[in-house]
């Protein structure tokens, strides 16, 4: 069997991988920078070409570096969980993790089960508060947020895109004062989401009806009061196509024809630091490998 290059080159290759920074990635190695690049640098000798694109700022890995990234970080996560056990580390891990509250009902609880049979020690305290992302100083190790950017100091990767449509009740499509054309809206109460503030502007837009003005615009903090107004008759809302998708609320249905293309999506967002935590790497490898999309 070839020799094989030394595991700390190993470990520090993918540490800078997966973080982007190599200042990061010294300060989790506990290595000063010109040390874990003199690492980075005997791995890439060993195999006889470069693996990372070098910048001023940051440091990306080209082909060579994916592929490799690829191929041997599960097995460095594999060695890692096999070390824990190895040495006795049973310990229960705990994630908190700030996620919207719809978010949670609609996508998140149905499919908890699974990640809990496949990591029974996991367990995530929720926080529903706002300010997601802004908040991951704070205590929290990860944010999912409805958002159109994300910090690029942060590591993110958006979950899903979606399109913006006008929720109603079945009741406010029947009988004589029947809501069936977008300028009727402006004898309308419309709710937004404090977290897509622009939602209607872009719809309005994107449907030709530039200066349409409802009667009134109420904001909500919470999607699913937003759904709750709208299913009681008391305006439309401008959401995302997946809330009512994964509505279970008969009284919901899709006002107009128009479906336009959200500025707004789900992100996954962390500090690059708290992504090589066992807790936050396992939950953001289930959310985007095993949460159904909708």
């Amino acid at each position: 069997m070839r020799r094989l290059p030394p595991l700390t080159a190993i470990e520090a290759f993918v540490q800078v991988a997966r973080l982007g920074s190599v200042k990061e990635a010294a300060a989790i190695l506990s290595l000063s920078s010109p040390a874990l690049t003199r690492r980075i640098q005997a791995l890439e000798r060993y195999i006889g070409h470069q693996l990372f694109e070098r910048r001023h700022q940051s440091v990306h890995l080209n082909s060579d570096g994916e592929r490799l990234l690829a191929e041997i970080g599960p097995s460095i996560d594999s060695l890692s969980v096999a070390m824990e056990r190895a040495i006795g580390n049973r310990e229960m891990m705990r994630l908190r993790l700030a996620v919207p509250s719809l978010f949670a009902m609609q996508r998140l609880m149905p499919h908890l089960p699974s990640l809990r049979g496949a990591h029974p020690d996991l367990h995530i305290d929720l926080d529903t508060g706002a300010n997601r992302i802004a908040r991951l100083d704070d205590g929290l190790d990860a944010a999912i947020a409805i958002t159109a950017e994300v910090d690029p100091s942060l590591y993110s990767r958006r979950i899903d895109s979606n399109r913006v449509i006008a929720i109603g009740s079945k009741a406010i499509q029947e009988g004589p004062n029947a809501i069936t054309d977008p300028a009727q809206l402006a004898s309308t109460t419309i709710f937004l989401h404090r977290d897509m503030p622009e939602t209607f502007s872009y719809w309005k837009e994107a449907v030709g009806l530039p200066n349409l003005e409802p009667a009134a615009i109420d904001h909500f903090d919470a999607g699913q009061l937003i759904l709750d107004a709208a299913a009681q008759g008391l305006g439309v809302a401008f959401m995302l196509e997946s809330h009512l998708s994964a509505s279970s609320d008969p009284r919901l249905v899709r006002l107009f024809d128009h479906a336009v293309e959200s500025p707004y999506s789900y992100w996954f967002a962390c500090r690059r630091s708290s992504l090589t935590r066992r807790p936050v790497r396992i939950f953001h490898d289930w959310l985007f490998e095993s949460l159904p999309p909708l």
